[in-house]
């Protein structure tokens, strides 16, 4: 779940992670009841979105929409939209909750939902790493639990989604 911050003022970074599975192929899991895949997610910039602006206070929300590829600047495979609210604020710490919605291309059919509750410093550059847990999703993917490791990669998100299916 990054993704910047500047549609509410200053803080750093942060999102909703992404996940598609259309072309790329999922390496299949140990338990033969998922897979592992990583795909990179890059914002598709809102129109009139506000760079600056005064920092992030509990109660505002915004919404973030990613393009999902396969590799860095690869083959498009999908496609998201985030809703986020901030929750907390102390100091230069910002909770913010974080829903999100994926659409995947080809492949598996159905999409899937993923949540996460995520602390970033309003003063950082950058969010570290962290997962989102993966609640559920649709068509072939309505039993789905798991998590993805979401790190910021330069102009993208790395996303390394590890699915179960039971």
């Amino acid at each position: 779940m990054t993704r910047t911050f500047r549609t509410i003022g200053t803080l750093g970074a942060c999102t909703v992670a992404a996940v598609a599975f259309g072309a790329v192929a999922p390496v299949q899991a140990d338990s033969g009841d998922g897979f592992e895949l990583t795909l990179y997610a890059k914002e598709v910039p809102a129109g009139g979105a506000d760079e600056s602006g005064p920092p992030p206070k509990v109660g505002d929300v915004f919404t973030v929409a990613d393009d999902l590829y396969k590799t860095k600047g690869g083959d498009k495979v999908g496609r998201d939209g985030v809703t986020c609210a901030v929750v907390r604020v102390s100091g230069t710490q910002a909770d913010v909750n974080c829903v999100g919605t994926f659409v995947l291309n080809g492949g598996p059919g159905g999409q899937l939902t993923a949540q996460a509750l995520v602390t970033f410093d309003i003063s950082a550059e950058a969010p570290a790493a962290y997962d989102v847990a993966i609640t559920g999703g649709t068509g072939d993917f309505k039993d789905a639990r798991g998590y993805v490791r979401t790190t910021p990669d330069g102009d993208y998100e790395r996303m390394e989604f590890h699915i179960n299916v039971r």
